[in-house]
């Protein structure tokens, strides 16, 4: 009876081996994955669990305020807001303040405080990023003191204040890219959304315009001090925004270290844009916006240029200012063509919402070369954007008629913009419109077509 039951175990047994062993044999060679692949795979899990969480933890540390601040500035002004919990950036565009310890923000008379006894601050800065539109920029003064002779707080905050004016020049797109969306990018992408705006010389219309971008820079309503009277109080605060040239991110000196990549990549976000690369648009003919100025620099022209462009093989698109004011809706016209043309004006700025490999063209008036190759020419070849210029001869400008042929305003327009800017800005920038030569116009746009059908085969 004892050796039958044996016998039963070990039958059992033998059975549960040669499962066993098909089961092995069905895991591990009836598959991709070799034995020892399979434990490999399951250290490098191991080490990846323990590395992703001492990774979570670092990024819990390095996110404290104190270093999302300091990361703002460097060498001695890093060394000031460190010893002293405030410090100034200063160069030839803007200046940045910043204060890495309790602030106090007393809206009626534009006035931030630190609290702070240890060194004598105060100072006045107009918070908008060009000097030549600080005329039209409220200034706000920051003084230091002892928090038991400060203001008393109405409300508190537990996430820094970001203080700047969309006084300036808004009104004009080039100028609101230039000087606020992309220096708002530049100084506080890297605080993830956890800053509070308080804007100087407010404007409605400009916050509404903005929404989608600004939905993407701060979780929180913005402060007007204009229509509120009271005294916020806040951990930290950037005062002033930093800002890097026409149009321009340079990577190597943003928190983050994010370039115009990123920043393209960041309006495809805050607008839904779907198309990254002009090879990804599939139509019969390229979309080609043509941008029609109503007042100077505007083509006389314009119905000839339109056919002749048509002619060539594209669909265009004519677009008015009244039609751009809608970033919701013309962002997704602009993400969608594969060329846009227009004259040296603020219309060029929505080159930052083409699609890589898609083309600029940008006709040049008389006068204004240096400025229609650093506002958007060299700008848009840091996009990925394919740069065509037409430079325009004297007869194509309506200052012909009123100059002679060999007056200095027709034959050395830097000799008036180098005695005086304005002057030279009326006559240039405000007085002239053009008729357009067809013949000449007709190769420019010949060699956009040929950059697009390079970059996307058409059907």
């Amino acid at each position: 009876m004892g050796k039958e039951q044996n016998r039963l175990v070990l039958t059992a047994t033998s059975v549960a081996f040669l499962l066993l062993l098909a089961w092995l044999f069905a895991v591990f060679f009836a598959s991709d994955v070799t034995p020892f692949e399979s434990w490999k795979q399951q250290l490098l899990n191991f080490r990846c669990n323990s590395s992703s969480k001492k990774d979570a933890k670092a990024i819990e540390i390095s996110d404290s305020l104190e270093f999302l601040l300091r990361r703002l500035v460097r060498g001695e002004n890093r060394i000031q807001l460190d010893t002293t919990g405030f410090t100034c950036d200063t160069d030839i565009n803007s200046e940045v303040c910043v204060a890495n310890g309790p602030v106090r923000i007393a809206n009626n008379s534009l006035t931030v405080y630190i609290e702070s006894s240890q060194s004598q601050v105060k100072r006045v800065i107009r918070p908008y990023p060009s000097k030549l539109a600080l005329d039209y920029v409220t200034p706000v003064q920051i003084v230091n003191g002892d928090a038991d002779h400060l203001p008393a707080c109405h409300f508190i905050h537990d996430v820094p204040a970001v203080v700047f004016s969309t006084g300036g020049f808004a009104g004009n797109q080039f100028h609101e890219f230039n000087e606020l969306i992309i220096p708002l990018f530049i100084t506080i992408r890297h605080f993830r959304s956890q800053v509070k705006f308080v804007i100087i010389d407010y404007k409605p219309w400009w916050v509404s315009k903005y929404s989608n971008i600004l939905s993407l820079l701060t979780r929180y309503e913005v402060i007007n001090p204009a229509a509120d009277g009271n005294v916020h109080c806040f951990p930290g605060a950037v005062i002033g925004l930093k800002y890097h040239g026409f149009l321009s991110l340079n990577s190597t000196d943003i928190p983050g270290g994010y370039s115009v990549v990123d920043f393209k990549r960041f309006l495809r976000e805050a607008y839904s844009l779907k198309i990254k690369n002009v090879s990804e648009i599939q139509r019969e003919k390229p979309v080609l916006i043509f941008i029609s100025r109503g007042n100077s620099r505007k083509f006389l022209n314009e119905d000839e240029m339109v056919v002749m462009i048509e002619e060539l093989g594209f669909q265009v698109v004519v677009t008015r200012p009244n039609r751009m004011s809608n970033l919701n809706k013309f962002t997704e016209v602009v993400n969608s063509c594969s060329v846009l043309v227009g004259a040296h004006g603020a219309g060029l700025t929505t080159e930052l919402f083409l699609p890589a490999g898609a083309v600029m063209v940008q006709v040049v008036p008389l006068g204004l070369e240096w400025g229609s190759t650093y506002y958007f020419g060299v700008p848009a070849r840091e996009m990925g954007v394919q740069y065509l210029e037409y430079k325009t001869e004297p007869e194509e400008s309506t200052l012909s008629e009123t100059y002679s042929r060999d007056d200095p305003i027709i034959t050395d327009p830097a000799s008036l913009f180098a005695k005086d800017y304005f002057a030279a800005r009326a006559v240039y920038i405000d007085a002239q419109n053009l008729k357009i030569n067809l013949t000449r116009f007709r190769q420019t746009i010949v060699q956009a077509m040929e950059h697009i059908r390079m970059s996307s085969p058409l059907d």
